[in-house]
């Protein structure tokens, strides 16, 4: 069963996500007149205007930091580290390169989520892919078997993911069994859980600034403090990526393969562009300005957050330090623990342990708000099974203090890929709306007016959109 998993995890890593992921970027990024580039500005502009909301909905800010919390995670500290490990320092330019282009599939997908999302029991929006692959493809079945795949993913495995990350890192900061971090993590996540969607989007909003703020402020300490090094570094990146180191000793072929499948791998689970679960939070918001596109604006930042700035930032933690030895045994958040000691001393474990708790902490309840938006779409009742589910999502965080991983990781590799696959192939099928959304959008601001959308200027979305969201 292991060799089945990881032969299917090899291919869909190995070959078809590689060069699906970077073929929507790209076409998103032509068709959106390279709208992450063009449009920065307005997208700064639109986030600092961002913390509106009415009494449906969150604030697109709320939003925002719910996808920034699911978003940095381990991966930003524990993936990064395990990029540089297995695919060397060229894996970064590739997790570069697949936020850069992935910016505009995250604007696709989150444009989308706001206009087909829907209300639930309690009058909270809900929406995502499933949700627009059911009203803007009419294919209900696409929908169920990405809801699946999430609720694999995020609901269960990636928190299993988190909370071992957790633990393995409270045990080398201070000494803790990892089943009392394993009781307190279930204790904390359950009282935020049970609190219901817009607890989760009050506590990230609150936790996330804080978190990535302190994070950022320690890494660029350190990147002041090593700045002479700081150009070596960079075209050490840039010749692995391509090769040009591996050249000598006949492996170019080899290493530059490595680097493009751990950096395209880790560069999506850490920003999640493409693989639609941001699309869920997205949805949640109620934009300004008052149109899906707005959100496909705010939702963009957030992968440039992610990974070109904090990624990166751990990046620099470990490649200005000499604790990168292929070959060891020190990977993942051991990596960048002992990255950091070297830098600032024996507290540089604590802080990344504190770190760590901060990003996957509010991953895990990220995680299962999306997991939970997805339960909703296949069941439609939002009492039958949420209770079951709850108590299971709680258990994972547990068993991923106490369990061993490997097993887990490729798990949740192949449920993402499932996911990203099933995503993908339905924005190439909307990519006319997302563009007809967009210059709707954009046309309007030329003209001076506050963009507002109205359905009726489109036949298709006019009649696939669910009803009294959006409609007049």
């Amino acid at each position: 069963m292991i060799d089945i998993i990881n032969s299917i995890s090899g291919l869909l890593w190995g070959h078809i996500l590689v060069y699906l992921l970077i073929a929507a970027g790209l076409f998103f990024t032509i068709k959106l007149k390279f709208i992450q580039f063009v449009q920065f500005p307005h997208m700064i502009k639109v986030m600092f205007n961002s913390r509106q909301c009415d009494n449906n909905g969150i604030s697109s800010f709320q939003a925002f930091c719910t996808s920034l919390a699911a978003r940095v995670g381990t991966g930003n500290m524990a993936g990064v580290a395990v990029a540089l490990y297995l695919g060397g320092a060229g894996a970064i330019f590739w997790m570069w390169l697949i936020a850069l282009i992935g910016m505009a599939t995250s604007f696709a997908e989150s444009t989308l989520a706001q206009a087909y999302k829907t209300r639930d029991e309690e009058g909270n929006f809900r929406g995502g892919p499933a949700y627009y692959m059911e009203y803007g493809l009419g294919k209900r079945w696409m929908g169920v078997v990405f809801s699946l795949c999430l609720i694999l993913a995020f609901g269960l495995v990636f928190n299993a993911v988190q909370s071992n990350s957790i633990a393995a890192a409270f045990e080398v900061a201070f000494g803790i069994p990892n089943y009392i971090v394993g009781i307190a993590l279930v204790i904390g996540s359950g009282i935020i859980i049970f609190g219901g969607l817009k607890t989760i989007s009050r506590f990230a909003e609150l936790a996330v600034p804080f978190m990535a703020a302190a994070y950022l402020i320690v890494a660029l300490y350190i990147c002041a403090v090593n700045y002479t090094e700081l150009p070596d570094v960079f075209m050490h990146v840039i010749r692995s990526a391509f090769g040009i180191e591996q050249a000598g000793a006949g492996a170019i072929g080899y290493g530059v393969m490595q680097a493009m499948i751990q950096g395209i791998k880790r560069g999506l689970f850490s920003n999640e562009a493409g693989m639609g679960s941001a699309a869920n939070a997205a949805a949640t918001a109620t934009p300004n300005p008052p149109h899906p596109a707005s959100q496909g604006y705010v939702q963009m930042l957030g992968v440039f957050v992610d990974t070109i700035v904090i990624c990166t930032a751990t990046a620099a933690l470990i490649l200005l330090s000499e604790q990168l030895v292929p070959g060891s045994d020190v990977t993942g958040i051991a990596l960048t623990q002992a990255a950091l000691e070297e830098h600032v001393g024996s507290w540089g474990a604590i802080f990344v342990a504190i770190a760590i708790l901060f990003f996957a902490f509010t991953s895990i309840v990220a995680n299962y708000s999306y997991a939970e938006t997805n339960l909703l779409f296949l069941e439609h009742n939002h009492a039958s099974g949420m209770l079951i589910f709850r108590l299971l999502v709680l258990s994972m965080v547990m068993f991923g203090t106490l369990g061993e991983l490997p097993l887990v990781w490729t798990l949740a590799d192949v449920s993402m890929g499932l996911m990203a696959i099933v995503n993908v192939i339905a924005l190439f099928m909307l990519s006319g709306v997302v563009v007809w959304l967009a210059k709707d959008y954009n046309a309007q601001r030329r003209a001076g007016k506050l963009p507002t959308f109205d359905p009726s200027k489109n036949d298709k979305l006019n009649k696939t959109i669910p009803k009294g969201i959006w409609h007049k």
